[in-house]
């Protein structure tokens, strides 16, 4: 019952789940359908020439992360941004990023674009452009210079060779001499010539600190954009996945609001605790209404009004063992409860054990029994009550299916000092003389003349209509009840739909499919399957209609 409590709002609202799916799933697909293809190029860039030492040292490593970050930073600002678009003449740039990857010297520049060639061709300028800014630039005074310093490398290289050799070849003839003074002179010479080739190494050292060679603050473009062949995956079909999902979750909040600010009872639990009385009778129906005005068949065992309101007979003949009910008034906290039918098929019900019940219509301002027994109104109650006809009161009464039934009567012009009147009083004096039970239908109890008529009887009979009844009229039913000193006898949950039943009954809903039977069983499957197919084939033609106009107006205002 708990979960079935928290379920039954998207089973009720199935159908607002449903087109809000709906809905956000076409006008996802349309969006995503809609939008052009975008290609990307993507640009790599390194920090320094620590790739190339077989020993790189760890400073070197964190220096080049903490400078590819600051690259990638000044990659994304304007400076950048505005060289680019001089050096390629345009006004506007397609979208693009540069981001440090993580614990690399690796700089990344990706642009997506729905032109592929310009999408690499902005990608590589702009991987030119943080080059420039670099401390070693393509500037023309520095190629000179860098061509300079190579050229200088270049011969202290050879000279450094040649100086090796010429050691080589001195100690490998100083280890074939004899002589103390050929000895002496040969390491004189080897001296000379280390201490010559010393100096190169460091000339050699100074002149390599200032090429890019060994530079750690040095850009170099290790992976050129290439032309895109193929527009990258936008993954459309998780975005409509996505669109459905959002769409099905808000359809499914707004169905729990709607239940929050749904003023109606639900639950016998709620009904009872708020009427502080026991629940004696629960009256379901089969469709919409489908037996609302059906009367009580004691012949017919399987009718579907037969089995509940024995029960409802039986609770009653209970109740009379701690004080008589010899009156008693059906009524209800609001309008529309079906508190007309409850009386009627009660009071048949109570006559089938062989007793005279009168039926009496106290609905002065709405009467409604004449109508389901197709009987004359034009004498009744208040014409008895007052006087405009002969106070002879069983001239005026209506031998019905073994029941005795005043109507209402003409409409009074003050129907509540009618009832509270000392005539209406000995009319009820002198009906009880020769009644076994009196069943009263009263008007709701919003209405000052319930409150007289419980002040009257011996018991009062709540007819409250699940998902109906509205909690507010509820609780001055409660206060009216109490202010008429009325006693409650119980309290008739009617017209309890099949669909839900679980939720609005408890576990009653049990007693209602055993009981109906596999026949009423199947009239409600027809029923409900005919509803179906009449709101699908409604739904579908409005929603056909929408996606052709929806359709329509997408095309013409499309760009070409």
């Amino acid at each position: 019952m708990e979960l079935n409590k928290y379920i039954f709002p998207l089973r009720k609202w199935w159908w607002l789940l449903v087109a809000s799916t709906l809905i956000a799933t076409i006008f996802s697909t349309l969006s995503t359908l809609r939008q052009p293809k975008v290609y990307q190029a993507r640009t790599t860039l390194m920090i320094g020439t620590t790739i190339n030492n077989p020993n790189p040292s760890s400073n070197e490593l964190f220096l080049g992360q903490q400078l590819a970050a600051a690259y990638a930073d000044l990659a994304n600002r304007d400076i950048v941004l505005n060289a680019t678009k001089n050096a390629l003449r345009v006004n506007q740039m397609p979208a693009y990023s540069a981001r440090a990857l993580p614990n690399t010297q690796l700089i990344e520049i990706t642009v997506n674009d729905t032109d592929p060639a310009r999408a690499q061709t902005v990608s590589n300028e702009l991987a030119a452009q943080l080059i420039l800014l670099s401390p070693i630039s393509a500037q023309p005074e520095e190629q000179g210079r860098q061509e300079f310093i190579h050229e200088r490398l270049n011969n202290l290289e050879a000279q450094i060779k040649d100086t090796e050799a010429a050691i080589e070849k001195l100690q490998e003839e100083l280890a074939n001499t004899v002589s103390a003074q050929q000895i002496n002179d040969k390491q004189n010479q080897i001296s000379s010539l280390q201490s010559k080739l010393s100096a190169m190494e460091n000339n050699y050292g100074l002149l390599l600190a200032n090429t890019q060679q060994g530079a750690v603050n040095t850009l170099t473009i290790i992976e050129f954009a290439e032309l895109p062949s193929s527009p990258i995956g936008s993954m459309k079909g998780l975005t409509i996945l996505l669109a459905a999902a959002v769409g099905f979750v808000l359809a499914a909040c707004e169905a729990y609001l709607l239940e929050y600010l749904d003023d109606t009872l639900k639950t016998p639990d709620v009904v009872m605790r708020l009427f502080s009385a026991p629940i004696i009778g629960r009256i379901f129906v089969q469709a919409d209404g489908i037996n609302e005005n059906q009367l009580y068949d004691p012949d017919n065992s399987n009718h579907t009004l037969t089995e509940p309101f024995r029960t409802l007979r039986t609770a009653i003949d209970f109740a009379e063992m701690d004080q008589p009910l010899k009156k008693i008034l059906v009524t209800s906290p609001d309008v529309g409860d079906g508190k007309t039918s409850v009386a009627v098929n009660l009071a048949l019900s109570i006559a089938q054990k062989d007793k005279r019940v009168f039926l009496l219509d106290g609905d002065l301002r709405k009467p409604r029994i004449h109508k389901l027994f197709n009987l004359p109104n034009n004498h009744g109650l208040a014409d008895l009550a007052f006087a405009r006809a002969d106070f002879n009161w069983r001239s005026r009464i209506n031998k019905v299916r073994e029941l005795d039934i005043l109507t209402a009567g003409n409409m009074p012009p003050d129907p509540a000092e009618l009832l509270s009147s000392e005539k209406m009083n000995l009319f009820l004096s002198e009906l009880e003389k020769v009644a076994d039970v009196i069943i009263i239908d009263g008007p709701p109890l919003f209405v000052a003349d319930a409150m007289i008529l419980g002040s009257k009887v011996d018991g009062v009979l709540l007819v409250v209509r699940p998902a109906h009844t509205r909690r507010s009229l509820a609780k001055a039913a409660v206060e009216q009840i109490k202010l008429a000193g009325a006693r409650v006898v119980g309290i008739v949950l009617n017209r309890i739909p099949l669909r839900g039943a679980d939720y609005y009954a408890g576990k009653s809903y049990v007693y209602s499919s055993y009981f109906y039977g596999n026949e009423s069983e199947g009239i409600e499957k027809n029923l409900d399957l005919e509803k179906l197919r009449k709101i699908i084939s409604t739904y579908i033609n409005k929603f056909t209609d929408f996606i052709k106009h929806l359709f329509e107006a997408v095309f013409k205002f499309s760009p070409k």
